[in-house]
């Protein structure tokens, strides 16, 4: 570029991470002002010296972890080939991993996944990282960026960077409440350097870096992530430098045997035995009560998430069998939050492990005969499994039923409690299987009456 850094020996200038040589063009830098005025100008980023990312690379091969790179390619086994993006969906760079501690969607984008340049359509990355987020937006959610793995042979190009964050407007960043970067490097400082022009001071703020993957442990649920096995192994790495020693076992105590009140984390039958066998745990049957008496018309319900400390109170209290008012912490999404946390924490899903494959084959059924094939397999559930959902989904009928108050939609209401009602025995679902999911979800709610209209079991109740 015309104001970049001297040449080097030769005359000839080297282009910059993978952008091509400059033209001669002159770079228009931001007028001085607030971040919403900037973005107004032209911008072109600077030349950013390679040795920046050849030195990450570099310190990478010293460790002796340049091999991990080389791995096999990830492939998504559960990837219908008709998949709209199916091209890049398939190597796994972006995953749903779950919720956080407050059931906010978390979102992981793993650099170590991305082929080479030369493989990758990274406009298509682009498309699909949007098509991906396009599903959660309306919802609180976060992002965890795993850095490592980011080589001089798999990296896009500056403008293909300040492409992605204009791409990503206010629908985007409005409801994106975190974005976690692990293993950070010197190229990531550079990087900061070049787009802080365009990045606003609110943006920034919600940006955290974190040196080890144990950090994310206080944040979100680790063990629904995910993690490419280069990741671990780099942060294994990591951690043997800086202590010159390889890293030590942690023990985990074991796990305390449950109070006699324990809603959260325990089985249905549990809760059953201890509530002198009630089938509808108190802790849904109180949210849902308040929330159909208080919440049935609030804008966004279920969407927003609340403070993470105030529902671990509300769980302790609940866990210790004392009495919980909802009027008394003036914010409809507690208890909203709560009766999802209740599900998520379920030791298994209310639609068991073993609904979870036939829900995937919802989509190879034909349209007209879903609606009978959800009732077969909802009529497969135990008694009590039953009798649960169906409270449930009678309640998520109601909400939808008022979705011109609070756009909670059918469609809505299945993204958000969809991967709270069924996931894997083993890992998380993957991204391709949220079709399914929440499709089936969906059906659940829109035609609640048809599917457990045929079904009563004696003892059962409703909202």
């Amino acid at each position: 570029m015309a104001d970049g850094p001297a040449l080097p020996p030769g005359g000839r200038r080297r282009p910059a991470l993978g952008l091509r040589p400059s033209s001669g063009r002159p770079q228009v830098r931001p007028a001085p002002g607030p971040a919403a005025g900037r973005e107004k100008h032209l911008w072109f980023p600077p030349a950013v010296p390679p040795p920046e990312l050849q030195k990450d690379e570099a310190e990478d091969a010293q460790s002796g972890q340049e091999k991990t790179f080389m791995s096999p390619p990830f492939e998504d086994t559960e990837l219908n080939i008709n998949h709209p993006y199916y091209d890049v969906a398939r190597h796994g760079i972006i995953q749903l991993a779950g919720d956080d501690n407050s059931g906010r969607k978390v979102i992981t984008f793993s650099c170590c996944r991305m082929p080479p340049s030369h493989q990758l359509n990274h406009t298509r990355l682009l498309e699909y990282l949007k098509y991906t987020l396009d599903q959660y937006v309306e919802n609180d959610y976060m992002v965890v960026y795993f850095h490592y793995g980011l080589k001089s042979l798999n990296k896009p190009s500056l403008k293909w960077l300040q492409t992605a964050y204009k791409e990503f407007d206010r629908k985007y960043k409005k409801n994106l409440k975190a974005l976690y970067v692990v293993h950070p490097t010197n190229f990531i400082k550079i990087l900061w350097n070049i787009f802080k022009p365009l990045i606003s001071h609110k943006f920034g703020k919600k940006i955290t870096y974190l040196n080890y993957l144990s950090d994310l442990r206080e944040h979100l649920k680790y063990d629904q992530l995910n993690i490419p096995q280069e990741v671990i192994q780099h942060d294994e790495n990591l951690r043997a430098k800086q202590k010159g020693k390889l890293p030590p076992v942690v023990k985990i105590p074991p796990p305390r045997p449950p109070l006699p009140t324990q809603q959260f984390g325990v089985s249905l039958q549990y809760i059953k035995d201890k509530s002198k066998g009630e089938l509808i745990p108190p802790v849904m049957k109180e949210t849902v009560s308040y929330l159909k008496r208080k919440g049935l018309q609030v804008e966004g319900l279920f969407r927003r998430s609340a403070s993470v400390q105030t529902i671990k109170d509300v769980q302790k209290l609940y866990n210790q069998g004392k009495s919980v008012n909802f009027d008394d912490y003036h914010d409809i999404h507690i208890p909203a939050v709560i009766l999802k946390t209740f599900l998520r924490e379920l030791p298994q899903p209310l639609l068991t492990f073993e609904c979870y494959d036939p829900i995937l084959g919802i989509t190879s059924v034909e349209s007209s005969l879903r609606v009978t094939r959800c009732k077969q397999i909802i009529h497969g559930l135990p008694e009590h499994n039953y009798v649960v959902l169906k409270y449930l989904i009678c309640f998520l009928h109601m909400v939808s039923q008022e979705s011109i108050y609070n756009r909670m939609t059918a469609s809505s209401l299945a993204c958000v409690f969809g991967l709270n009602l069924i996931w894997p025995s083993k890992g998380t679902a993957s991204l391709s299987a949220l079709v399914p999911l929440n499709l089936f979800t969906e059906l659940l709610i829109d035609f609640y009456m048809n599917i457990f209209n045929s079904r009563t079991v004696p003892g059962e109740i409703l909202p």
